[in-house]
């Protein structure tokens, strides 16, 4: 039985660990509100960049890039995993990476080849233990990525799917959706859906009321130039809501942690307790039995 100075020195251990708990739910919880607003402020942007897409590709009398390219056979595809840096934050990474590994499976049971490119530590490090040839890895800025950050991955899966060592790049991340709940997401990057460059009724109508645009330069140029920022946009957004999901993830597991912390001191203090009351109750009985000796 575990003595009254024991369980002391456990108590005060199980409060330290607390303090780091409450510290790391407040941080991460100040990261998630800024994550939030980033995605927010992102939005706008998106929604224009797909409008002035959708505006360029119906003036484009042809379209025909490498970015639209749909090949007859796929037979190799890029999966890129979005982890973080660290851990602490519940099973963030691990469904992720559980994800990608199932999309794998599935792939190569169809015959097709699997390219890997690891964004964050986590997902490096275990792909790395796991034996899979690494294409490309980016690491340390997963808590507060930046726009550079999405263009050097765009342009790398780029490269691969346009080079014909990929024939389709997948991307595998935590949608978020709160601080609780986090969607594990699949998203196909490359080919860039044609969809882009449709509209609807409403929106010719809206064109033919403006007028007509002069391009200069070409509309198929434009578009060839506009496209990879679309890619690096989708990318970027998909790092965004990452980070989010991160954050909620670790604020939530912290709070979790400090939750468990505050039960198991009051199981130790109601041990502790009842281990001081037992010394007590045997330094009396051996007072009285001194007691009767000496009668």
């Amino acid at each position: 039985m575990a003595t009254v100075q024991d369980l002391k020195r456990r108590i005060r251990s199980v409060r330290n660990t607390r303090k780091i708990t409450r510290a790391m739910e407040l941080v991460a919880a100040a990261k998630l509100r800024r994550a939030e607003q980033r995605i927010t402020a992102l939005r706008p942007y998106a929604e224009t960049m797909n409008e002035l897409i959708a505006g360029v590709g119906r003036a484009a009398s042809s379209v025909r890039l490498p970015l639209l390219e749909r090949r007859d056979t796929v037979e190799a595809v890029a999966i890129v995993p979005l982890t973080g840096d660290r851990g602490l934050a519940g099973s963030f990474n691990a469904q992720v990476i559980r994800r990608a590994f199932a999309l794998e499976r599935a792939l190569e049971a169809e015959g097709k080849s699997v390219r890997w490119v690891a964004v964050g530590k986590k997902g490096r490090s275990t792909l790395t233990f796991r034996r899979r040839e690494l294409s490309g890895a980016y690491i340390g800025f997963t808590d507060r990525p930046a726009y550079e950050n999405a263009q050097a991955i765009a342009h790398r899966v780029a490269e691969l799917f346009t080079e014909g060592e990929v024939d389709r790049v997948v991307l595998v991340y935590n949608t978020y959706v709160s601080a609780l709940t986090q969607k594990v997401t699949e998203q196909d990057v490359l080919p860039i859906s044609a969809e882009i460059l449709e509209t609807d009724d409403d929106e010719r109508e809206a064109d033919a009321l403006r007028g007509d645009f002069i391009f200069e330069p070409e509309p198929e140029e434009i578009l060839e130039r506009l496209l990879p920022v679309y890619l690096e946009t989708q990318i970027y957004r998909a790092l965004l809501e990452s980070t989010a999901s991160e954050q909620g993830a670790r604020m939530t597991a912290m709070r979790n942690a400090s939750k468990n912390a505050g039960d198991l001191i009051d199981s130790l203090t109601l041990s502790m307790n009842r281990a001081r009351q037992a010394e007590i109750t045997q330094e009396i009985l051996e007072v009285v039995a001194g007691a009767e000796a000496l009668v």
